[in-house]
């Protein structure tokens, strides 16, 4: 507490310090007995945030904010008494960081997506929120090794995939690099050791190296007589890694470890200093970025160039000015540090434009894992910067299409988008947009809406919860009914009834976890693409598989009670399948018959002694039977094989004849070895009937073989 202490006397007045004493008191107070999984006192983890917040340059409310912000969620303290003591400032920025642990979930993952939407809702009302939770998430990461393996797994994915973004999107350097090095640390600890091994390899090479860059720009300064500093910056491991993963390389051939850092007093004098490196080091050919004609979404300006220096190798080098180096440094923290540039409230409105597109998307979803889907989707893919026909820049996810861009500018441009421009030449609507094309939309007022095909190809999580809202809410109907026949379709092709799927109790489980409140809401769900088929279908179906195919018992009651089929074949657990009969084996009643589950068929029935079935997946079969023995007359095919002499096939009919049987058809062939073949169809009435034909045609001196076939 003394560091921090002396750091906010320092830094607010009389005033403010007292405010911060009596937060700091109550929250010691609230915390008391507590401990951290490190076993320290848990007011350690509090006032560390604190301080980081503090180093950010952070308002006295922020800092106050920090120091209660696990107060609510971890001790007995309540709202009124906090709004008494301290105000509603600091109180709803308290609550905004709070989690809902009050609330029952239906999962983890739900309430981790709704403490996500909730974040964003409090951050979209005062963006200190994020500020506050990042700092939390640096200070957790930082002692992360107190935790379980298993936790710790968690939180870093979770850092990587939600908060270094995050941190990247608000322009805080100083957080995302570390998040991510940290994250690194967990999630690939062996990559990791290596890479902090091979970089203290080479650290004395690429001082001297730098040192040297260094001195040459210095000079370059001088002669230009402009004022100015260089600094080499080293790369963050985790950036290292990823260029290594991207670009399939060994650390051997990433030159960039380092770069070269030019900051000046005015954008002219950027520019000079780059037409004199330009002239000095031939620059690399598609290496340039000028992000200060052309800024980042979150405001940050500087030029990027890579050379290739005297020394032989390439070199990134950076240009900008001190006021860019603070907005690169602290991002949207620079609008609380540097309170002599301090913009006003509509600057950084502009500057958090893409937190209103955040906001859209969470209007229109259905569920608080849909929207973290999104948000993880918008925030973790890499960007390309797109010009709109105002020359404005806009920052979409790589691989995005038009369409994303539509949906971007607004949702009735997406509704209504009937064809694009990319750089004046319409294109199709899936084309990937690259990074400084100049997009325009066409639309029609007379355009029905958007297609079902766009959400293969969108890429951004705005156009794909978009797309399917304007199919949730104008086609309700027409999503009810395609639902359910893409589930009645889909679980035909599986070998199953949807109607013996659709359990209340087993429905009633699947619309609890996905917040769908009917089942015409369930179907429409489907429908308009908010759930997959396989989604709902694969539950339904483990369920069923669970609960009735394993059950024995339940085997026996379900099919005493199941009514036959057209052919009298009763196949266990359903009564209106798609049933037919093999024609390899030719089942006949009578036969032992087993089904087998076809994709896009129904089931076929085999008998059990099919050779086709031997290495079928067991998963795929599933018991049949004759329903009753069959008062009705059926026909059972038979091939002879035998030796071609006069008066066969009298002998064979005589047979039938004599076993009051009839013939349905025949056939009789000489094959290549001048063999008789005869195919028989023998209508009978039981499958005894067939065995002691057989075993009659087996007596005749000239039959080789008889045997059951698929037919004549």
């Amino acid at each position: 507490m003394n560091e921090l202490r002396k750091k906010y006397v320092l830094i607010f007045g009389n005033e403010q310090s007292e405010l911060l004493d009596r937060v700091y008191a109550y929250a010691e107070r609230m915390h008391s007995g507590q401990l951290r999984d490190s076993g320290e006192p848990y007011i350690i983890h509090p006032t560390a945030v604190a301080s980081i917040l503090l180093d950010l340059g952070l308002d006295c409310n922020t800092v106050a904010a920090a120091l209660l912000h696990d107060c609510l969620e971890d001790t007995e303290a309540t709202q009124e008494q906090m709004r008494e003591l301290f105000g509603d400032k600091i109180t709803e920025l308290v609550l905004g960081v709070t989690k809902l642990d009050k609330i029952t979930f239906k999962s983890k993952e739900e309430e981790q997506a709704e403490n996500f939407r909730r974040m964003f809702f409090a951050m979209a009302k005062d963006i200190r929120v994020i500020l506050i939770k990042l700092a939390d998430r640096l200070h957790n990461m930082r002692t992360i090794s107190c935790i379980s393996e298993t936790r710790q797994q968690a939180m870093a994915k979770e850092t990587l995939e939600i908060y270094a973004p995050l941190a990247s999107r608000l322009g805080l350097s100083y957080f995302k690099c570390e998040l991510e090095d940290l994250c690194l640390k967990v999630l690939h600890p062996k990559a990791y050791d290596t890479l902090v091994s091979e970089v203290s390899l080479k650290r004395a090479e690429r001082t001297e190296l730098v040192s040297a860059i260094c001195g040459r720009l210095t000079n370059l300064l001088t002669e230009l007589k402009i004022k100015g500093e260089v600094s080499g910056r080293p790369k963050h491991f985790y950036s290292i890694y990823k260029k290594m993963k991207k670009d399939d390389k060994t650390f051997d051939q990433i030159y960039d470890l380092t770069a070269v850092r030019v900051i000046v007093e005015t954008v002219r004098d950027c520019y000079e200093v780059l037409g004199m490196i330009h002239t000095m080091w031939k620059p690399l050919p598609g290496r340039f970025k000028d992000y200060i004609a052309v800024p980042k979404p979150n405001n940050y300006q500087s030029l990027h160039t890579t050379v290739i220096t005297s020394y032989g190798m390439p070199f990134e080098i950076q240009i900008r000015t001190y006021d860019m180096h603070k907005i690169a440094e602290y991002g949207i923290a620079a609008h609380w540090k540097y309170k002599e540039n301090r913009s006003n409230v509509s600057d950084l409105d502009e500057k958090l434009q893409w937190l209103r597109g955040v906001m859209d998307v969470q209007s229109e979803t259905t569920s608080p894992q849909e929207f973290y889907e999104s948000l993880k989707l918008d925030l973790y893919t890499e960007q390309v910067f797109i010009f709109t026909p105002k020359g404005d820049v806009i920052a979409l996810p790589e691989g995005a299409t038009p369409v994303d861009f539509a949906y971007y500018v607004h949702s009735a441009i997406g509704n209504k988008c009937i064809g694009a421009k990319i750089n004046g030449k319409i294109v199709p609507l899936e084309t990937k947009l690259q990074m400084g094309d100049y997009v325009e939309i066409i639309t029609s007022n007379n355009s029905k809406g958007p297609s079902r095909d766009w959400l293969r190809f969108v890429k951004s999580g705005q156009a794909k919860t978009k797309i399917k809202a304007f199919f949730k809410k104008e086609l309700k109907e027409d999503n009810i009914k395609k639902g359910k026949e893409m589930l009645e379709r889909e679980a035909k092709n599986r070998g199953y009834s949807l109607s013996s799927l659709m359990i209340p109790k087993w429905l009633d489980i699947i619309m609890q976890r996905y917040s769908i409140s009917s089942i015409d809401d369930l179907y429409a769900s489907v429908g308009y693409g908010g759930f997959t088929v396989n989604q709902i279908l694969l539950k339904l179906i483990d369920f069923y598989n669970k609960e009735v195919v394993s059950t024995q018992e339940f085997r026996k009651v379900s099919s005493q009670n199941r009514k036959p089929d057209g052919q009298g074949i009763v196949v266990n657990g359903h009564n209106d399948l798609l049933v037919r009969l093999a024609k390899c084996c030719a089942p006949v009643p009578g036969d032992e018959i087993i089904g087998f589950i076809s994709r896009g068929r129904g089931v076929a029935i085999h008998r059990k002694s099919c050779p086709n079935l031997r290495n079928t997946e067991s998963f795929r079969l599933i018991e049949a039977h004759w329903e009753n023995t069959p008062t009705y007359a059926f026909v059972v095919s038979l091939q002879v094989h035998a030796v071609n002499t006069s008066g066969l096939l009298a002998k064979m009919t005589s047979l039938i004849s004599e076993m009051k049987l009839s013939i349905d058809s025949m056939n009789a062939r000489i094959d290549k070895n001048s063999k008789a073949v005869i195919d028989l169809g023998v209508r009978v009435y039981k499958i005894d009937d067939i065995n002691a034909l057989i075993k009659k045609i087996q007596s005749i001196s000239e039959v080789e073989t008889v045997f059951r076939s698929a037919g004549v």
